[in-house]
């Protein structure tokens, strides 16, 4: 399983959710690819301000903030290959 981080430069929010999925991702063994829309045109016009966004494949699982019960829930169940539903 991989996670994946859409961030951009100078964007704060972005510095805090990659604070609160580092550990949390790392404790599960999951690794965490982080992407700069800035640098892919598509992705910028498709999440404009909306970043910071955390997904698991094309699933969103969180933008702005991360709940890190919820995260941490998920990647135990993901871990499982238990279906999961927020």
């Amino acid at each position: 399983m991989r996670l994946t981080l859409l961030t951009r430069a100078y964007c704060h929010l972005c510095d805090e959710m990659r604070a609160e999925v580092a550990p949390l991702a790392t404790a599960a063994a999951v690794a965490v690819d982080e992407i700069d829309v800035d640098g892919d045109p598509a992705l910028e016009a498709r999440w404009g301000d909306r970043v910071p966004v955390l997904l698991a494949g094309d699933r969103e699982l969180f933008h702005y903030r991360v709940d890190r019960t919820v995260l941490t829930t998920y990647l135990a169940s993901a871990a499982d290959q238990v279906p999961w539903a927020p």
